[in-house]
């Protein structure tokens, strides 16, 4: 859903666009327009009709022995309000008889019809409502409620429904057989709670009925407070005037826009949401799907993605696409070092893991009928990620969403490129750029920023151009969570106990990976100190050990690791946002200046203050293809190139008196030449089909990726585009795209 506020920007461009070339509206722009208008109405009237002023109901969902009755008399008294317990007071005044009676009279099945109709039969309005634990499983009834109420889902441990159970000495619930665990049953019911509900508590083990209350009530008024969590541009320069109004988007128009208007990067108005230590300590158990889930649902609010439709989408993202079950499994290399393994998703690279699920984010949150068309720039993995990504959207999704990819012609690897290539689908499209990663990455900058030429392509196609790259939020965000999950995987082996520090040494191209790593501490997780390695292009590592970003004189490098050959960090922008409270006004000074004169200084008190949580150090070809051999002699796993230049660094910066996770962030399928350079095997000059098949004969660690092994029996020629260094070509390309997938 959209807030006007994005309507007006659409009109305020469809109108410059008018003015410089000279056309009137045409009924196309017009349908657009007033589907954009008809959602800002849909946002405008969330609040009257999710609000507890009136006759709205707090519906307290969760399984047997959540503490719902309790909490809800508590609730009740905070409010003043009616309290309804739905055994109490609507199944057994209504039957004459008790739950349990009632069970043993008519069995399971008969058991929910009944139970169903009894909920039919009643209203309320302005009151608490306590359900049964067997309520979510009958859908009528359900619809019911939830016409006139918030579902509030009580999520409670296992562990502490299980004792709670026992303690009331209640053996049997609805739908337990002979034969089946209490545990196993409960298990089962969590896919008709996570069906339901509308705002979720999570609620640490051993917390308080009036800790669970308060939290239901902050729950409930978060989820009313639409207004509440918006997003500004990193080049936003605040009002003098404390009356005049913050210019803000929610999270649906920044995963929508991408890119702000005025050339910044959009990052919550707010701080980032925090997870106390019991709430972390009670994720340690927790599959990678049910974190994710905890976690990025306290960072959308539901008035963009309602709570159970994320979920949904979640589940498609890291399902059957992922060759290991655990997502993003740490496996202890050597000593103080674990290994983040980022690369089981379908296309090899860390970029899978917020790629499988971004574009379903994208196509909930566009409006209905409208066409977009969404340019990334690649250095390498994120051009293969983004059209396999988008490629398993639904048809009609697909019908109305475009993908085209501008990588650097002869700046990724072999195989990188005839990934790229062989990703194409109906929606998707890979086009050579004759420059490099850098270029490709201001050329679409540029677009984004020129409104005659977006307001074009609005006007004449029905079309909006958004990005997939880092630099918009709803495919950063994601990243967020596979580092939180590699802590909480280190205590579930038992390496640390919760609270431990631990350091994290990260390949560093663009910044957004170790900027989620950065959000990720902010959200709780212990992070000391974050290791930025850099290959020969280490223009971040100078920048944190000097605050001097200086791209005069430099001239790109083509590396053994290409998704870090830049020079040009997006993501910089957003953490120095962020050092600096927020001045906006400072980040379009300094970034106005990187363009003009191709460097800018950070004060001293800026440098300091990096330098607490970051250290950085650069490593050359030698050392990786040193690292790779020596890695692979002493434990048998072979590092991709990233990895090793991470390796090397973390070797040389960290103290190794706390744990360091290095993320390794592509698998090595990917960059057979330098692998068998490295493990100084003789027959290099082979196909890239015959290279990996010798490496998977290795039998070394990670096992060999099914998905690459499998890209290497597609046929080799593969047509795309390519074009010259020239953002006027570039715009002629996207246009003709447009015009073949939407016209």
């Amino acid at each position: 859903m959209l807030h006007f506020k994005r309507c007006q920007h659409l009109k305020q461009i469809t109108q410059k666009c008018f003015s410089s070339i000279h056309v009137k509206t045409d009924k196309h722009a017009q349908l657009f327009l007033s589907r954009t208008f008809a959602l800002a109405e849909l946002r405008k009237s969330w609040h009257s009709t999710h609000s507890l002023v009136g006759d709205k109901n707090i519906i307290l969902m969760g399984p047997p022995g959540a503490g719902k009755t309790t909490v809800g008399r508590i609730i009740g008294q905070k409010l003043g309000c009616c309290v309804i317990d739905v055994d109490d007071d609507i199944l057994e005044k209504t039957w004459n008889m008790s739950v349990s009676e009632k069970l043993q009279d008519v069995g399971n099945e008969q058991f929910l019809e009944e139970e169903g109709k009894a909920v039919l039969n009643f209203s309320a309005s302005g009151s608490v409502i306590s359900l049964t634990g067997s309520n979510p499983m009958h859908d009528a009834s359900m619809w019911h409620l939830k016409k006139n109420g918030i579902i509030v889902y009580l999520d409670v441990p296992l562990i502490d429904i299980v004792s709670r159970l026992k303690l009331m000495k209640i053996d049997r619930i609805v739908g337990q057989n002979s034969g089946t665990s209490m545990k196993d049953l409960l298990k089962f019911r969590k896919q008709y709670y996570k069906k339901w509900y509308d705002t979720r508590v999570f609620c640490e083990s051993g917390a308080s009925p009036e800790e669970i209350a308060d939290k239901v009530l902050n729950a409930v008024k978060r989820y009313q407070d639409v207004d509440s969590e918006t997003f500004i541009s990193t080049r936003h320069i605040w009002p003098k005037d404390c009356e005049q109004k913050v210019s803000t988007k929610f999270f649906s128009e920044a995963v929508i826009e991408g890119l702000a208007s005025d050339g910044g990067l959009f990052v919550p108005e707010k701080e980032f949401p925090k997870l106390n230590c019991g709430e972390w300590k009670s994720l340690v158990g927790a599959t990678y799907v049910e974190r994710a889930q905890i976690l990025l649902e306290k960072c959308v609010h539901p008035a963009d993605v309602p709570a159970a439709r994320l979920g949904e989408m979640i589940e498609a993202a890291y399902g059957e696409n992922f060759a290991c079950s655990k997502i993003a499994p740490v496996r202890h290399l050597s000593g103080n070092h674990f290994i983040l393994e980022l690369f089981h998703g379908p296309t090899g690279s860390f970029k899978d893991l917020s790629l499988q699920l971004m574009p379903h984010l994208f196509a909930h949150c566009i409006p209905p009928n409208c066409n977009y068309m969404i340019l990334v720039a690649t250095s390498g993995d994120t051009g293969s990620a983004v059209l396999n990504g988008f490629s398993h959207l639904n048809k009609n999704d697909k019908q109305r969403i475009a993908v085209a990819t501008f990588f650097p012609e002869n700046g990724v690897s072999d195989f990188q490129k005839a990934q790229i290539i062989g990703s194409q689908k109906e929606n998707g499209w890979a086009v050579g750029v004759k420059s490099d990663f850098d270029f490709c990455q201001t050329a679409i900058k540029r677009i984004f920023k020129d409104p005659d030429f977006t307001g074009f392509l609005t006007v004449e196609y029905g079309t909006v151009l958004s990005s997939a790259n880092s630099i918009n939020w709803g495919r950063l965000l994601p990243q967020v969570v596979y580092h939180a999950s590699a802590y909480l995987d280190l205590v579930s082996q038992g390496f640390i106990s919760f609270g431990s520090p631990v350091d994290v040494c990260i390949p560093t191209g663009n910044f957004g990976n170790i900027l989620a790593a950065v959000y990720a501490k902010m959200m709780g997780i212990p992070i000391r100190k974050f290791i930025c390695a850099s290959n020969q292009n280490h223009v971040l590592t100078d920048f944190i050990k000097t605050g001097h970003y200086d791209l005069r004189e430099r001239k790109l490098a083509q590396t053994f690791s290409p998704s870090i050959d830049i020079l040009k960090s997006s993501n910089l922008e957003r953490h120095l946002h962020l050092m600096a409270n927020k001045d906006g006004q400072l980040m379009t000074k300094l970034f106005n200046q990187l363009e003009e004169q191709h460097h800018f200084q950070i004060e001293k008190i800026l440098v300091e203050k990096l330098q607490q949580d970051f250290v950085a150090d650069w490593c050359s070809e030698g050392e990786c293809l040193a690292a790779i051999h020596s890695t692979y002699n002493t434990s048998g796993y072979i590092l991709d190139p990233h990895t090793a230049v991470a390796k090397v660094v973390a070797d040389r910066m960290q103290d190794k008196t706390c744990p360091v996770i290095i993320s390794s962030t592509a698998h090595y399928s990917k960059f057979a030449p330098a692998i068998l350079q490295a493990l100084k095997i003789k027959e290099i000059n082979q196909t890239s089909s015959s290279q990996l098949y010798l490496l998977s004969s290795y039998n070394a660690l990670p096992p060999p990726h099914e998905a690459l092994l499998e890209r290497t029996k597609q046929p080799e020629k593969v047509e795309y585009q390519v074009c010259a260094a020239d953002v006027d070509v570039l715009k002629s390309h996207v246009e003709k795209l447009i015009q073949s997938q939407f016209m």
